[in-house]
């Protein structure tokens, strides 16, 4: 079944939290004689684990993880329209996720797969790392694909065709999608399926 949704990239940036007054404790000690003194209030400390930053990559350095694929929806849009096959699109965990590392291993790495995917299908790699920072338009636009085809786990990898209406949006039009495939030819007769789709 054909999915139809408009990709819409929102550029805004959420608070992580707000800052609160931590609670204070008033403590009252009685001395020797019978006068009180009242302490002065204390106040509990957050101890907060300080950690730094993943390193950021700059537009120019960053690459796509395997060889051959788009980390640019727009690049990939022109390729696929341009010569008319769809978008295979990997949302991967690149330096994190065991199952993306099999999925690269078991189909991405096949000597085959190079020579089937430039006969069928654009590539477009949406990586979501933990141990580097994506330059922040790549992590915006991986985001709101996250968001449009609502990717929750990884890999997912879902083909799509692309469509430009006259005010410069791009609809998706969503084809099927697969998670970790044992085989080069599983993979190949799943993709095989969701292209029947097309019209």
């Amino acid at each position: 079944m054909k999915i139809s949704s408009t990709l819409i990239i929102v550029l805004a940036f959420f608070a992580c939290g707000e800052k609160g007054q931590l609670p204070t404790q008033a403590t009252a000690q009685a001395n020797v004689a019978t006068e009180r003194t009242p302490r002065a209030p204390q106040v509990a400390k957050a101890s907060a684990v300080s950690r730094p930053a993943p390193p950021s990559t700059t537009q120019s350095e960053y690459q796509p993880k395997n060889e051959g694929w788009h980390v640019e929806l727009q690049k990939a849009y022109a390729e696929s329209k341009a010569s008319g096959k769809p978008i295979l699109a990997n949302f991967t965990g690149s330096d994190w996720c065991g199952w993306c590392k099999r999925l690269d291993r078991s189909v991405f790495h096949q000597p085959d797969f190079k020579s089937w995917a430039d006969k069928n299908v654009v590539l477009l790699e949406l990586d979501f790392p933990k141990r580097f920072r994506l330059p922040d338009n790549i992590a915006q636009q991986n985001r709101g694909l996250q968001q449009s085809l609502g990717v929750r786990g990884y890999p997912t990898i879902w083909l799509f065709d692309l469509d430009q209406n006259d005010a410069g949006q791009l609809n998706i039009i969503a084809l099927g999608k697969t998670g970790y495939t044992k085989t080069l030819g599983e993979f190949q007769n799943t993709i095989k399926g969701f292209m029947a789709q097309r019209s």
